[in-house]
């Protein structure tokens, strides 16, 4: 029961963490592609948060923020968030011109050529990204999970190497792969219903 809980703790932030990630990426993505201007000031600044070592934010968003699961999502979507902008940012620029073109020869707005060109031409974008991004929200919360948290499976890794109970940080280890699995089976099943 209490492995459950634990499982189920990690399940819950990895979720939260990865809804967060798509709304996030996906509004940013939007409003560099409606503001060129903006794009050019913010591309190099995501360029440089998506190189950081996010083990090495991860301490400092718990003393700026405290150890508590809010945190550890935060490191979650850390990890996957400014590559996740920079991936979709750049599937809207690689969009046929032709395309947006003709909308706006037909008196359409570039509100129209978000909806009928960029966003239906990224959807096999969106679900490779989602596919990377629920991975990496994964370990984001467990890297939250070793430094900040008294539950989860991050926790059970840390606690058990600190007490030299190695099964539990075996078992621990291939829940994890399984969860990993079964996320990425999930959203592939999803992507393959949606694509027919």
């Amino acid at each position: 029961q209490q492995l459950l809980l634990h499982i189920g703790i990690t399940l819950f932030e990895t979720f939260v963490s990865f809804f967060l990630v798509i709304a996030i990426s996906l509004l940013s993505a939007i409003l560099l592609w409606l503001i060129p201007g903006l794009s050019r000031i913010l591309e190099p600044y995501l360029v440089m948060l998506n190189s950081l070592p996010k083990s090495a934010l991860a301490p400092l968003l718990i003393v700026w923020l405290g150890a508590s699961y809010k945190t550890i999502i935060i490191t979650g979507i850390s990890v996957a968030v400014f590559g996740s902008i920079m991936s979709l940012y750049t599937g809207f620029m690689e969009v046929d011109p032709e395309k947006i073109r003709l909308i706006y020869t037909l008196d359409g707005t570039k509100r129209h050529a978000l909806y009928k060109v960029i966003l239906p031409a990224n959807i096999p974008n969106m679900s490779g990204i989602m596919k990377v991004n629920i991975g990496l929200c994964l370990v984001g919360v467990i890297i939250g999970e070793f430094i900040a948290a008294r539950q989860g499976l991050g926790y059970l890794i840390i606690y058990g190497s600190q007490v030299f109970k190695m099964d539990w940080v075996i078992l621990s280890i291939l829940i994890l792969c399984v969860i990993a699995m079964g996320l990425y089976l999930l959203l592939d099943r999803l992507e393959q219903r949606y694509c027919r």
